[in-house]
């Protein structure tokens, strides 16, 4: 009998000794870049549209935010702060949830909804499913269970922005009786892109036309007029700064800042695209350097990603408002037609109207939502288009990036000043807006709020 039960006793300590430790799932912010930046890579695979592509950055990373406020009480839920957002389900009581897992993978699952090339996303994301059911297979599960339940709730109310709707709407029409009036531009010479871009919901601001700018000068192509100066203005800032060669600063700025999706390139009879990542892709990259310097935790680096991402969205919101309202023609337009038949800007103009310039509203709104984070002295060295062959450019500020974004569109002859300066300030406005108005961090001895 004694021997039997040391026999048992035997079996049970190899059992416990055997059996494999059971760990938690460690998710790191590197994790959370890494999920953005495939989103950001497959998303210049597919070639959204500027306006589309802020639409892909804000839901995911809100869904993810809203998951993992509830594990810190000093962050607070953006239910009922973003228009129609209501409170995503909680997990059971009986379901045990790692929120930082759950988080990201509500981020994958969502992103890869609002995508075309799905198996670029399914297959990063399976080979994480693969790693962490390894760690831990019961934590895993229950929280991706929860994740999907929070991404149904997201697309709920993702499916009423209106997005769906404006896919049927008509094409823009063009006025070619009004000289004032937008002309589709060569290379390309592309329908307006996301005419009805107006009528998506906003996020914070009460409506697409609160941060309405003022208009641009009187169109008038007679010497002396203030339009004509600005048509000049591009004219002339242009020549100067292509004789020097590859010595301009102000050529290395503008294109620095391109962030076109459009560019066309023809070869002979053929003609294809070269692809690059929008002005918000620039922007979502400088929030993964900024939360990488100041070493921010996955909270910090979502809630970060989230703000920027919301302040970005409404801001096309506003700006392509504001475009498709004035409809203003665009300074290659009129310089061929008036000063120069031979002239190109240095950068190949978007297919859209000018006024107010997108890449100025949005660094704007961009800028002051970072600020608002990092704080109003934030060094940092922009990395963002190594990729596209261009060197590092360092800012003292991100208002200080924002400035050059913004005037990097009059160097590269797509913008008059007037949509630079004026829109730069509709973004700063808008910006402030956000800040002031979404609380998300409660702790008010950090500079957040």
């Amino acid at each position: 009998m004694l021997k039997r039960i040391y026999i048992l006793f035997g079996v049970v300590i190899c059992f416990t000794a055997c059996k494999k430790e059971v760990k938690p799932i460690e998710i790191s912010p590197e994790q959370y870049h890494a999920s953005i930046d495939k989103v950001t890579e497959v998303m210049i695979h597919d070639i959204f549209s500027p306006p589309v592509a802020s639409r892909i950055y804000a839901y995911p990373n809100i869904a993810a935010y809203e998951i993992l406020s509830q594990k810190h009480e000093n962050y607070k839920s953006l239910n009922g702060q973003l228009h129609q957002l209501t409170a995503i389900p909680t997990p059971e009581e009986n379901q045990t949830v790692n929120y930082e897992l759950a988080a990201l993978i509500a981020h994958m699952q969502l992103s890869k909804s609002l995508i075309f090339s799905e198996e670029r996303i399914e297959a990063f994301q399976d080979s994480l499913y693969t790693q962490w059911s390894a760690v831990n297979e019961e934590e895993f599960n229950n929280s991706k269970t929860y994740a999907l339940q929070v991404v149904d709730h997201i697309k709920e109310w993702m499916s009423k922005d209106n997005y769906s709707q404006t896919r049927t709407f008509p094409k823009f029409s063009v006025n070619s009786e009004d000289p004032s009036r937008w002309q589709p531009t060569p290379p390309a010479y592309m329908d307006g892109i996301e005419p009805h871009w107006s009528k998506i919901r906003p996020f914070v601001i009460d409506s697409s036309n609160q941060f309405t700018p003022t208009p641009p000068p009187p169109f008038s192509m007679e010497e002396g007029s203030d339009f004509y100066k600005e048509v000049k203005e591009v004219y002339d800032i242009s020549n100067e700064i292509t004789q020097k060669g590859d010595s301009s600063e102000e050529v290395a700025i503008a294109k620095f800042w391109d962030c076109n999706p459009y560019v066309s390139v023809t070869r002979g009879h053929l003609m294809f695209a070269t692809k690059k990542i929008t002005p918000g892709a620039h922007w979502i990259g400088i929030v993964k350097i900024a939360a990488k310097k100041s070493n921010s935790d996955v909270m910090e680096t979502i809630y970060a990603y989230t703000k920027t991402s919301i302040a970005i969205a409404d801001g096309f919101i506003s700006c392509w408002d504001e475009k498709y309202r004035s409809n203003l023609i665009r300074p290659e337009t009129l310089i061929n037609q008036h000063i120069d038949e031979s002239w190109e800007p240095v950068l190949q103009t978007p297919p859209f109207p000018e006024y107010t310039s997108g890449h100025s509203v949005v660094s704007g709104a961009a800028s002051e939502a970072l600020t608002s984070i990092y704080g109003d002295n934030f060094a940092f060295d922009d990395d963002t288009e190594i990729p596209y062959g261009l060197p590092v450019r360092s800012f003292p500020s991100f208002r200080k990036a924002a400035e050059e974004a913004a005037i990097s569109r009059m160097y590269g002859g797509i913008h008059y000043r007037a949509a630079v300066e004026v829109g730069i300030k509709q973004g700063r406005d808008l910006g402030t807006f956000i800040v002031d108005n979404l609380e998300m961090k409660v702790d008010q001895n950090v500079a957040s709020n």
